[in-house]
């Protein structure tokens, strides 16, 4: 009792690098200069430079945060003690804080090393001046952690690595600098990064020559490390299902289908009247994306009901990296999003519950363009929403009185409605496309993009040719 049970990694020649770890440049690049001072530090010393006594690696879930600890450890080649927050936690109360004492204990007996906290937020949380009252186990072992990093005995040569994905609970004693001195934040890849990461990933399986990686990122977009190579694994899970000995392009397009929207339901048998509504649904988001001028191209549509409780859906894929959206961007979105809904109008002249998910959507944008992104003439450039856990999710709450709610609330609607009609009108100047495109569809089941634009713009030369 009272021992640190850290797993301790000793030098190793094997085991993962920086050249296994792919898209986050300047996570490595910054964790590179900590690897160069456990190897050279006289070159730092000379010119009177210290290294930060802690780093803290931030970012959503499977970016590679623990990935990267692992790599600085490899490269490095010195000892290295990994503990999860969790295990901090004990029963008793000074337990937590013994075993911190005794892990570090360890690790001034064998520095240079580097200790490696994962999920640190578990005892590294805002402390609440015993407010609350009860067992503040949680609050010593914070307590002694702050003491060992930054306390009156140095901990020379010993650096900790620490991962989180809630920075904003952590305690300020513990971010300030003198403790975590740098933050080293891990993103979402950008689209060359995916690329890379899918590069990297694909050496582990055998892959057809001809795949275009390029073409696999795009349509992968904001998706994390740990699902790109949960990507590669399906592909390579479905070429063996296929009775193939590599995967091929299609199946690693089919495996992001898979991560986005779940598997195919082949048992779920949908009536006459149901597929060709949801066949048109999916024509109307397409062909309202096609005609205005800020959207992205469409990639495929399709009419296959998915384990997500998607019946179908049309994807959508940047052309690069964009980092900002214009209010008309944003706004032709929302219409996109209520096109399915209105072509059902249009067609049937009665709705379903198919758009539920579109209508979510479209009404998460059209809040965030007045309360968050300042595109409202009333409002201004006033937040009237905060955002917490940025990476995990992002939860929001109200800024505001009652009162700007229900205007908020009124000019969100109007938004919405606004962006809804322009879709309808987009759909009845297009009905012929929107009746051709569907009946295609039905039949098919699944059309590419470019299936879809050769059609459109067929019919488009057709009926210029017939008023000219």
């Amino acid at each position: 009792m009272g021992k640190s049970n850290a797993k301790v990694y000793v030098k190793s020649s094997d085991g993962i690098k920086f050249s296994d770890v792919a898209g986050e440049d300047e996570a490595k690049e910054n964790l590179a200069e900590i690897v160069d001072y456990l190897h050279s530090p006289d070159k730092y010393k000379e010119i009177g430079a210290s290294m930060p006594k802690g780093i803290l690696l931030v970012g959503s879930p499977g970016t590679g945060k623990t990935m990267l600890a692992k790599a600085v450890a490899g490269e490095a080649n010195v000892p290295f003690f990994s503990m999860s927050g969790s295990e901090f936690v004990e029963m008793f109360v000074g337990m937590g804080a013994s075993k911190v004492r005794d892990l570090f204990r360890q690790a001034k007996e064998k520095a240079p090393c580097i200790v490696f906290i994962d999920e640190i937020d578990a005892i590294g949380q805002k402390r609440n001046s015993g407010k609350m009252g009860g067992n503040d186990e949680r609050e010593q072992t914070l307590n002694q952690l702050l003491t060992e990093m930054d306390g009156f005995e140095g901990n020379t040569g010993v650096i900790i690595l620490a991962a989180t994905n809630r920075p904003e609970s952590l305690d300020p004693a513990l971010t300030r600098p003198g403790r975590f001195d740098r933050r080293v934040p891990v993103e979402l890849p950008d689209l060359k990064g995916r690329e890379t990461i899918l590069k990297v990933h694909t050496k582990k399986i055998k892959v057809s020559e001809d795949a275009d990686f390029q073409q696999i990122a795009r349509m992968a977009s904001g998706a994390s490390g740990a699902e790109h190579a949960n990507v590669v694994n399906e592909a390579a899970l479905r070429a063996v299902r296929d009775g193939r000995k590599y995967a091929t392009q299609a199946d690693l397009e089919e495996s992001i289908e898979v991560v986005i929207a779940g598997y195919q339901k082949k048992n779920a048998i949908l009536t006459d009247k149901e597929k060709w509504t949801v066949a048109y649904h999916e024509i109307g988001h397409a062909l309202v994306a096609a005609k205005q001028t800020h959207s992205a191209p469409v990639q495929k549509i399709t009419i296959i009901p998915r384990t997500s409780g998607a019946l179908g859906y049309t994807m959508q894929v940047e052309d690069g990296n964009h980092y900002l959206m214009t209010k008309e961007e944003i706004e032709n979105k929302i219409a996109t999003y209520t096109g399915g809904r209105a072509a059902e109008e249009v067609i049937f002249g009665t709705i379903s519950t198919g758009a539920s998910n579109d209508i979510e959507q479209a009404t998460k944008l059209a809040r965030a363009m007045i309360t968050r992104y300042g595109m409202s003439e009333d409002f201004d450039m006033v937040a009237l929403e905060t955002v917490d856990n940025q990476y995990l999710g992002g939860d929001v709450a109200m800024a505001c009185s009652a009162e700007t709610q229900a205007r908020v609330a009124r000019q969100v609607v109007e938004l919405v409605k606004k962006q809804h009609e322009k879709a309808t009108e987009i759909l009845m100047e297009n009905r012929g496309k929107l009746e051709e495109l569907a009946k295609f569809l039905y039949e098919k089941e699944t059309i590419t993009g470019e299936e879809f634009m050769e059609i459109l713009e067929k019919q488009g030369m057709g009926c210029y040719i017939e008023n000219g």
